[in-house]
């Protein structure tokens, strides 16, 4: 930690702040500049109590980290991409990976019609709410286990892996049963209790960023997932809450290479969610794979108008056949497969 004294204080003030630090456990080092002086403190803030309180010292002008808060998910521990494996489904390799499917689970009818259909385009892993986290208590909340029945039955028959939402510690084991990758919702991004019973499961796991969340924020949620010895993580960026209501939410594109930059860790990209508009999916895919996204997350029904939730942005089966045809020399010029 870097503590910056205000100017012109006493030399009393100064020891009183040097003797606190080395109660804390720190070894201080001092840089007497011109007007200020510098106070860097040596330390490991995982065994000790962090000095981020010494700004409330009147004395005291700055405390600042070294050090980034998130130390598992940052390159500075892990310099190389991490992969993510999942059946023979590899993430944040050369391949760019497309998860499709319906937001809800409706039928056997739907999920089948739609599990064949995304394969048959290029989808390499079906999608699909069994749980819902829905505004409005009288909306569709999903089929509950019915649909996690329905996905592992679509999971026999097409051979893809399957990612659900998981939303209570309460259904924690019962959807790590049926699921291969468990997607942690933009409302419980940082349920941390949550996040670290499903970080105890082992299993591969999508964090999604909170409607508000800044990029650190996210980041440190995801430290909870590797801080419980899992290291199957991958982050999603899935639209957050500006003052713009054209789109149901503002797509950060930019939040792509600057957790590519910061994490070693894959990135996927809801453009679904994203913008709540289907007319826009395809355009934010092309979009998502420029800006470097290992997988895309993406919503499909075999008819829109009639699904049981957000149908605005889920695609038609026609559509997302046309959004994979239409990647490609988008994928090519990324360097991808």
């Amino acid at each position: 930690m870097i503590i910056v004294l205000k100017p012109n204080i006493k030399k009393s003030e100064e020891t009183a702040v040097l003797k606190e630090i080395r109660k804390l456990g720190y070894r201080p080092h001092i840089i007497r500049g011109v007007e200020r002086v510098v106070i860097g403190a040596v330390g490991d803030e995982r065994t000790q109590h962090t000095l981020e309180t010494l700004i409330t010292w009147p004395q005291v002008e700055k405390v600042m980290p070294v050090q980034k808060r998130y130390k598992l998910v940052s390159r500075e521990a892990h310099p190389r991409n991490s992969t993510i494996r999942v059946g023979d489904v590899v993430i944040g390799g050369r391949k760019l990976v497309v998860m499709a499917g319906p937001c809800s689970v409706e039928s056997e009818k739907q999920l089948m019609q739609t599990a064949k259909a995304v394969k048959k385009a290029g989808a390499q892993i079906l999608r699909g709410g069994a749980f819902k986290p829905r505004t409005s208590p009288y909306d569709f909340q999903g089929l509950g286990e019915k649909g996690l029945k329905l996905l592992a039955k679509a999971r026999a028959e097409t051979g893809m892996p399957v990612i659900t939402e998981l939303l209570s510690e309460e259904h924690v084991d019962l959807v790590a049963e049926y699921a291969d990758i468990l997607q942690i919702g933009t409302r419980n991004a940082q349920n941390f209790q949550l996040l670290i019973a499903a970080a105890k499961t082992g299993k591969p796991i999508l964090l999604k960023r909170g409607m508000s969340m800044r990029i650190e924020e996210w980041l440190l949620a995801g430290e909870y997932i590797l801080a419980n010895e899992n290291p199957n993580l991958m982050f999603c960026e899935r639209g957050i809450r500006t003052f713009e209501n054209y789109t149901r939410n503002t797509l950060d594109l930019s939040a792509v290479p600057i957790v590519k930059e910061e994490s070693h860790l894959p990135v996927v990209v809801d453009p679904s969610q994203g913008c709540g508009r289907a007319s826009l999916v395809a355009t934010l895919c092309r979009g998502a794979v420029a800006l470097g996204a290992d997988a895309l997350l993406i919503e499909v029904h075999p008819n829109p108008a009639e699904a049981w939730s957000d149908g605005a942005q889920q695609v038609t089966f026609d559509g997302f056949a046309k959004l994979m045809r239409d990647l490609r020399p988008f994928i090519e010029a990324a360097g991808r497969e």
